[in-house]
């Protein structure tokens, strides 16, 4: 066990650990987190709208039209959003003019939507079906501002003009570099960038919506985390994109009074998967609550307020679960059960697909009851949940338990001696 962990300590842990703090990949989830209030203000409406009341939708119906112009303007612009948020945040990161830099990124994104035939901007490319592209010209446009500005390839007005009128000069020949090299890509050569973007990435899109696939990543997750490395931020750069993609897709659906067509839309994982954290160590900590080893019951009483908000480091490092192969197995187990389980119940139609944005702070069971629309059923799932993940954790938890006592045992006598 020891080389074991020797050798993961030495070949696996560094290079993920440089991978999830690469700059560009902390750019584009803190772009995504930056947005999720706009997709929190757009469910909030569409729940209003589509309340699962009988004889809401007769009530509604005159209003309907008002109450879906916020869930345009924030899933509708999705892409805008998070274009600028992510260069915003690289242009902060590479130590360049961040508004310049967001503002630069909304430009370029903006004139590639524009459909040739008529000059008006494609408003499909604005929403999801853009989110790829606006990832890829935001890191475009903030690696072109720093290579010009690092080389010197800029307008440099006299120090003694007004700031605001000196950046804008500075960014003035990066902004005509691609502006050119956008319109000469879409409009010249006819590349439809999101297109092409959006056929490259299919792969994975269709992929994370089958069990297999969202099974990879709950397993991928769980075994970062388990070495110490945080999973979620890790592959939320790739993957928030996917999730939040299919979220946007269920709220169309759920507009047009159509089936929702995706399981792992934002929401599944950390709503029916994280109960109480990554791992759902919520359950650990209430198997634990009473255990017979001090320090194992102290370190789930403390755990347990922050739990209850998805909040699990005090017992992930307290316990620990890092690294540690009596809770690393239970930990992972846990994950891939719930994800099973959840997808198998979406797919047979027991239970609502998520289709509301919430925070990932919001309690188990209401953030259930909240991202399915208000279905009851899996508020319902969301408490069998608990008792499921700690049956799960229940032996190996015991096991641990009795491990520890029988070292303490062992240390007193040796102490008697």
């Amino acid at each position: 066990m020891r080389s074991a962990t020797a050798f993961l300590n030495k070949y696996v842990v560094p290079p993920l650990t440089v991978l999830s703090e690469n700059t560009y990949l902390s750019a584009i989830r803190a772009g995504m987190v930056s947005i999720v209030p706009l997709t929190i203000i757009g469910g909030l409406f569409l729940v209003v709208s589509f309340l699962p009341v009988a004889g809401w939708d007769t009530v509604v119906a005159p209003y309907l039209p008002l109450l879906q112009l916020p869930v345009t303007a924030t899933f509708g612009l999705l892409a805008v959003f998070v274009c600028f948020a992510i260069a915003y945040d690289l242009g902060t990161r590479l130590k360049q003019e961040a508004v310049v830099s967001a503002s630069m990124a909304a430009l370029v994104f903006l004139l590639i939507q524009v459909r040739p035939e008529d000059q008006t901007l494609s408003m499909d490319g604005l929403g999801s079906r853009g989110l790829f592209t606006a990832i890829l010209v935001a890191l475009v446009t903030v690696r072109v501002q720093k290579c010009f500005t690092d080389r010197n390839w800029v307008i440099a007005l006299p120090r003694h003009v007004p700031a605001v009128v000196y950046d804008t000069f500075l960014s003035l020949s990066p902004m005509v570099f691609l502006v050119v090299a956008f319109w000469l890509i879409r409009f010249v050569a006819g590349v439809d960038i999101n297109q092409a973007l959006q056929t490259a990435f299919t792969p994975l899109v269709f992929a994370l919506n089958t069990l297999p696939g969202i099974l990879a990543y709950a397993c991928l997750v769980t075994l970062l985390w388990s070495v110490g490395i945080n999973g979620d931020n890790t592959l939320d750069a790739i993957v928030a994109p996917i999730f939040l993609q299919y979220l946007a897709a269920n709220v169309d659906a759920v507009a047009q009074g159509q089936a929702l067509p995706y399981v792992t839309a934002s929401g599944f994982f950390s709503t029916f998967v994280n109960v109480g954290g990554t791992g759902a160590t919520l359950g650990l900590a209430l198997v634990m609550l009473r255990s017979k080893e001090p320090g194992y019951r102290k370190v789930s009483r403390l755990s347990l307020p922050t739990q209850i908000f998805g909040i699990n480091e005090p017992i992930f490092f307290g316990f620990p679960i890092v690294l540690n192969p009596i809770f690393m197995i239970p930990y992972v187990v846990t994950a891939l059960v719930l994800t099973t389980c959840t997808y198998l119940l979406m797919s047979w139609g027991l239970m609502q697909k998520p289709f509301v944005a919430v925070p990932w702070t919001t309690p188990p069971i209401v953030g259930h009851y909240l991202v399915s629309g208000g279905d009851w059923r899996a508020a319902v799932w969301g408490a069998i949940s608990i008792l499921i993940a700690m049956a799960v954790y229940y032996p190996f938890a015991k096991a641990a338990e009795r491990q520890r006592l029988n070292a303490e045992r062992t240390a007193e006598r040796g102490a008697d001696v």
